[in-house]
């Protein structure tokens, strides 16, 4: 695999990362770089991590991951997105966001799923190590500079459109969720 594709691999795993961190983004009150800095560097190694395993035992986790991954994901994302959603709607000063680790590692396992599915596939193709180890370093780049988009992104939006953009974001959330099962 070329560099290039490479890439164009980690931006297309990395887009759910950024959807949820553009939606969790809306909570923050403010964007502190030491925090945001943390929670794109969990949610790279946990997608980067989850990429390497997958490549690592591919072939003891094929069928597995083919038969539960969309549930996994469809139901991590459907708690974030929904609780999201209740506190929008309620409009609770106790905000959820990713400041929590608890909820940071439940975001970037949800988010990572596929990651682990494309480890698989390059595995069975046969990607040695030097063929594996471009990919590996761009869906950590990658998905590093995306989470850090999303959650300056989305703390704009949150000023401007508060509640609402709360709201949409759990709606956004729960819709990848339900896409995983479509």
């Amino acid at each position: 695999m070329f560099w290039w594709e490479s890439i164009l691999v980690a931006v297309s795993l990395c887009a759910d990362c950024f959807a949820v961190s553009l939606c969790s983004g809306v909570t923050l009150r403010s964007v502190r770089w030491r925090p945001v800095l943390g929670v794109a560097l969990a949610f790279a190694v946990i997608q980067a991590g989850l990429l390497l395993a997958g490549w690592a035992f591919g072939w003891l986790f094929v069928g597995f991951v083919e038969r539960v991954s969309h549930w996994i994901g469809f139901l991590l994302l459907l708690y974030v997105g929904g609780s999201m959603l209740l506190e929008g709607i309620r409009g609770d000063e106790e905000v959820r966001n990713l400041d929590g680790w608890r909820n940071v590692l439940l975001g970037g396992v949800a988010t990572s799923i596929d990651a682990l599915a494309v480890g698989v596939a390059q595995s069975m193709e046969g990607s040695d190590w030097r063929a594996f180890l471009p990919l590996l370093v761009s869906v950590f780049a990658v998905t590093a500079l995306s989470v850090v988009a999303g959650l300056r992104g989305g703390r704009a939006l949150g000023t401007r459109f508060g509640r609402w953009a709360e709201i949409a974001g759990g709606l956004v959330l729960i819709g990848i969720g339900v896409s995983f099962l479509l």
